[in-house]
């Protein structure tokens, strides 16, 4: 199940996330669901969160 991101707002910026099994998480953009995901392991996943929120 996509879930929209919080920080998205009300433009058309918009990020999906989805979590998978083994704590596994997809990326896309809203704008083109059918399109490309980002796949990230858990590991991944956490150091691109703390990337974005140490700025």
């Amino acid at each position: 199940m996509w879930t929209k991101s919080s920080h998205s707002g009300s433009g058309d910026q918009c990020v999906e996330v989805a979590a998978l099994s083994g704590a596994r998480r997809a990326v896309r953009d809203s704008k083109d669901p059918g399109g490309p995901a980002l796949l990230l392991a858990s590991a991944e996943w956490r150091a691109m969160l703390d990337r974005l929120t140490a700025h």
